[in-house]
């Protein structure tokens, strides 16, 4: 049976916002977020990271060290009970300086190339699945029906929140209204 994932953006979202992060040290997570990843792995939802890393196209790092930033993410979230089931990035940007990313791509959000990539690593019902991120491209709005699309305050500013069912402050708020909503439904279902 295909399973529900929660398909996060990295920036503003499970880390602080920092422009573009070349190094381990810039790579810090926000508060709660290990935590919230963990609650929503255990109620069954995958969790996949889906961001634009327009810094590999500048020529600020290329994906090996993309790669090693993602594994220190995944580190420090272990060590508080969280954890990823996968990351996917899009290196593109039509004005780098990379000549092999300096190009306008499929992959780059709110295109939803990063979002086939991960749907043809992991077998997911994306009407029962849900976006969350801090800019309204990170809700793929061209997806189609899903459970929900959530917008966090906790990155950039929000002047748009018209494509979101629901705005929180921060990750863990996020989650909380997901899970509750979640459980309201299983309730009316039993009483039905």
């Amino acid at each position: 049976m295909a399973q529900r994932a929660v398909f996060l953006d990295r920036d503003g979202t499970l880390i602080e916002e920092r422009g573009y992060p070349v190094r381990c040290e810039d790579i810090v997570p926000l508060p709660g977020v290990a935590e919230a990843l963990a609650r929503l792995r255990e109620a069954g939802w995958l969790c996949l990271v889906l961001t634009n890393q327009s810094a590999i196209a500048r020529g600020l790092l290329d994906e090996e060290q993309l790669g090693v930033l993602h594994e220190h993410l995944q580190a420090q979230l272990a060590a508080r009970g969280g954890g990823l089931d996968g990351v996917y990035w899009c290196p593109h940007h039509p004005e780098g300086k990379a000549v092999a990313y300096s190009f306008a791509c499929e992959c780059r959000k709110p295109r939803e190339g990063l979002l086939a990539l991960a749907l043809a690593d992991h077998d997911v019902d994306l009407r029962r699945s849900v976006f969350i991120g801090d800019s309204p491209r990170d809700l793929f709005p061209g997806a189609g029906p899903v459970t929900a699309r959530i917008l966090v305050r906790s990155g950039h500013p929000l002047a748009d929140v018209s494509l979101a069912d629901h705005v929180a402050e921060r990750l863990p708020a996020a989650v909380e209204w997901l899970l509750a909503r979640e459980a309201e439904a299983t309730l009316r279902e039993r009483g039905a």
